[in-house]
């Protein structure tokens, strides 16, 4: 087992790395900035990436470190549903028991924000993700949904997360409203080279590997291969620590690395 070889107590490259341990590279430091903003001027804001640059692993740090008596986050992750189950999915996540009409149910939401905000002093977070996926005519009912009064204030929260492709969808015509009333935009492009190799050795660190394990070629090829998406280096370096363990190695270079990604790409 690669964890006993290494003397590692977890795998450092798991996605159940505790959000209070992760590795604040650039990327995640400027979307940090561009959220606290959004908590300043409240309304609609847009983060978009590849597959794997981090966009919910950044977003459920973000939450978890929301003060609750002043916010209250909901998290819906949207595939491809239709307008009237989104309706009814986001009212169950603000607490509300769905009516059987649509318009009831937008009423519903829209009380609800209104409700938590204004009586209860408690700005709603609401995270919608893969909205990539969503049809246009869900996103122009986002447009509607989050009017308040006559469109003049922001009583929540909005952000939007999805592939890069979003960025087209909202370019269309009947979606350009929707992107007018963006107040913060932003694409992560995972890590830059030179994190690379501080990136794994402070998750490795993080594990119990005392000793710096990986050698400079070897996060220029990692580098090379996974154009810094951390999902992608994540997937490389668990593969690389089980070949080197199965090999009697001690040190992850180059050569493990091409290994590791020869296996994945069987």
């Amino acid at each position: 087992m690669f964890l006993q070889y290494f003397g590692l107590k977890f795998n450092p490259f798991s996605k159940e790395v505790p959000v209070e341990k992760m590795y604040m590279s650039q990327d995640l430091q400027e979307l940090t900035q561009r959220l606290k903003y959004l908590q300043t001027t409240r309304g609609i804001g847009l983060v978009a990436g590849e597959p794997g640059a981090g966009k919910t692993t950044t977003l459920r740090k973000y939450a978890s470190e929301l003060n609750p008596s002043l916010y209250r986050h909901c998290y819906f992750s949207l595939s491809t549903v239709t307008v009237s189950e989104f309706y009814q999915g986001l009212a169950l996540e603000l607490g509300e028991e769905p009516a059987f009409k649509k318009v009831a149910i937008f009423r519903q939401i829209q009380q609800a924000i209104c409700s938590m905000y204004y009586d209860n002093r408690i700005t709603p977070v609401i995270i919608l993700d893969e909205i990539h996926l969503a049809s246009s005519k869900l996103l122009e009912d986002l447009r509607l949904i989050f009017n308040f009064k006559m469109d003049s204030q922001n009583p929540f929260i909005l952000i939007l997360s999805g592939q890069s492709t979003i960025r087209n969808k909202l370019g269309m015509n009947v979606n350009r409203p929707l992107k007018q009333r963006l107040a913060v935009k932003y694409v992560m492009q995972g890590l830059k080279k030179e994190e690379i190799s501080d990136y794994c050795n402070s998750r490795l660190k993080q594990a119990g590997q005392v000793e710096d394990i990986i050698t400079e070629g070897a996060t220029e090829v990692l580098y090379a291969n996974s154009n810094g998406l951390p999902r992608v280096v994540n997937s490389l370096m668990s593969n690389s620590l089980i070949y080197a363990c199965n090999q009697n190695l001690r040190i992850i270079d180059e050569e493990v690395i091409y290994h590791a990604q020869n296996e994945l790409n069987i």
